[in-house]
C-alpha cells in the first residue's frame, strides 16, 4: 500500500477529482456533472481564465511579477465594446487587444524602466482601469442610447459560431447531419458516454474566437520553448546577467514579455464583451485576471497545464450556473479526494497535513451525508473553492524563475 501511494506523483493525482466526477455523475440527482450543456459551458467560461493564464506566462517567464492581469482585462473589456460599437465584433477584439497591451506597456516601464515593486505596479495598475474605464465610458458613449457610466452600448455584428457535421450534428448548407457523438452520450454508458459528452460539449455551438484562444495554447510552447525570441525571455527570468554577457537586450526582452502580456489579458477582456455580453459592464471580469495567475501556479508555468487549470475553473463555474443541485455531488467528490491526499501525505510522512486533510474530508463526508442541498452562497462560491482546495492540496514542485520580481539594471553583476 505504500508504495502504491508513494508512486501516486502529483501528475496523476490531479486527475483524480475527475474519475471521482465521473462515477458520482452516474447517479441520477447529479448527472448534470457530466452532461454536453456543462461541458460546452465550461469550454466558453474557461477561455478568458487561459487568456489571462497565459498572459501572466510571458511576462513572468521574463522575470516580471503581473497581479495587473485584471487591470489589464478591464481595459480589455472596455476597448473591446467600443471598438465592436464603432467597427464590428472582430475589430473590437483586436481593440481590446491594443487597450490590455498598452497598460501591459505602462507595468513594463514602471517595473523595468524605474525599477517600481512589482507588486506594487501591478496593484495600481488594477485601481487605474477601474477608473480609467468607468471615465471612458462616461466620455465615449455620452448621450447613446442604452448607455450609462457603467456599461456600454450593444457592439455590432456578432461572433460566428459552428456545430461539427456528422459528429456534433452540425448543418451542410441547409441540411442537419447525424449527431452521433450526441447520440453515444444518449446510451448512457459509464464512461462512453462521459466522453462523448466532452466532445460534443467542445464541438457545438463554439465561436471561432473560442478556437483562436485554443490555439494560443501550442503557439506559446512553440514560441516560448522552441523560438530564439522564446529563448531569449525565458533567460532574462533566469539569469539577466548571463543573458546581457551574451549580447541578449535585457530590457527589450522584459518589454515585449509585459506587453504580450497585456495583450493577451487584454484578449481576454474582449472575449467577455464580444462571445459573451455583447456590451461592456462595471465589473464583468469578476476577478478573471487573478483566478488566471492561480492557474499559472497550477500549471507550473507550462501552457498546457494553464489549460487544464482553467478548464476546471470553467468547469465549476459552468456547473453553478447550469445545475446548483449537482454542485451537492461535489461534496463528496471533495471528501473522497482529500482522503485519498490523507493516505498519500501520510506516507510521505507530512503528518500535520495529513491529519488536517483527514479532518477536511470527514467535515465534507458529514455534510453531504446530512443535507440534500447546499445553500446559494456556497454554490456562488464553488468555482473560487474547488481553484483553491486544488492549489492547497495538489503539492506541485512549482518551478519559478530564478529572477522573478527581482529589479535588474544595466550592466548589473549578480
Amino acid at each position: 500500500m505504500k508504495k502504491i501511494f508513494k508512486t501516486l506523483s502529483n501528475r496523476y493525482i490531479v486527475f483524480m477529482p475527475v474519475l471521482l466526477v465521473l462515477v458520482v455523475a452516474q447517479v441520477e440527482t447529479y448527472s448534470q456533472l457530466t452532461t454536453s450543456g456543462t461541458f460546452g459551458a465550461a469550454v466558453r467560461l474557461a477561455i478568458p481564465i487561459l487568456l489571462a493564464g497565459l498572459g501572466g506566462l510571458y511576462s513572468e517567464k521574463t522575470g516580471v511579477v503581473n497581479i495587473g492581469l485584471e487591470g489589464m482585462m478591464i481595459m480589455g473589456t472596455w476597448f473591446g465594446a467600443w471598438g465592436g460599437y464603432t467597427f464590428g465584433a472582430w475589430q473590437g477584439v483586436f481593440i481590446g487587444m491594443l487597450g490590455g497591451a498598452l497598460f501591459g506597456l505602462i507595468h513594463a516601464i514602471a517595473t523595468v524602466s524605474f525599477q517600481v515593486d512589482h507588486i506594487v505596479s501591478g496593484v495600481a495598475i488594477n485601481i487605474l482601469a477601474a477608473g480609467v474605464a468607468r471615465f471612458l465610458n462616461v466620455i465615449a458613449f455620452k448621450d447613446v442610447q442604452y448607455a450609462s457610466s457603467t456599461a456600454s452600448p450593444r457592439i455590432q455584428g456578432d461572433i460566428e459560431i459552428f456545430t461539427m457535421p456528422f459528429l456534433a450534428g452540425g448543418k451542410i448548407g441547409e441540411s442537419e447531419t447525424f449527431n452521433l457523438l450526441g447520440t453515444i452520450e444518449n446510451l448512457d454508458i459509464f464512461l462512453l458516454s462521459d466522453i462523448s459528452a466532452f466532445f460534443l460539449g467542445f464541438l457545438s455551438n463554439i465561436s471561432y474566437l473560442t478556437l483562436f484562444a485554443l490555439a494560443l495554447v501550442p503557439v506559446s510552447v512553440l514560441v516560448l520553448w522552441f523560438t530564439p525570441l522564446g529563448l531569449q525571455m525565458r533567460s532574462v527570468g533566469e539569469y539577466p546577467a548571463g543573458s546581457e554577457s551574451l549580447g541578449v537586450n535585457v530590457y527589450l526582452m522584459k518589454y515585449i514579455g509585459v506587453t504580450i502580456s497585456g495583450a493577451l489579458a487584454g484578449l481576454a477582456g474582449s472575449y467577455l464583451v464580444v462571445a459573451g455580453t455583447g456590451t461592456y459592464l462595471e465589473g464583468q471580469t469578476g476577478g478573471r485576471g487573478f483566478i488566471g495567475l492561480a492557474s499559472m501556479l497550477f500549471g507550473n508555468y507550462k501552457p498546457f497545464g494553464v489549460l487544464m487549470g482553467s478548464g476546471l475553473f470553467g468547469f465549476a463555474d459552468a456547473l453553478q450556473l447550469r445545475s446548483p443541485q449537482a454542485v451537492h455531488g461535489l461534496l463528496i467528490v471533495i471528501s473522497i479526494f482529500l482522503l485519498i491526499l490523507t493516505f498519500k501525505t501520510f506516507f510521505e510522512k507530512k503528518y500535520k497535513v495529513s491529519i488536517l486533510s483527514f479532518l477536511f474530508s470527514a467535515a465534507f463526508l458529514l455534510w453531504f451525508m446530512n443535507s440534500t442541498s447546499i445553500p446559494n452562497q456556497f454554490v456562488y462560491f464553488t468555482p473560487h473553492i474547488t481553484t483553491l482546495i486544488v492549489l492547497s492540496f495538489a503539492n506541485q514542485r512549482i518551478k519559478l524563475p530564478e529572477k522573478i520580481g527581482v529589479p535588474y539594471k544595466k550592466g548589473e553583476i549578480n
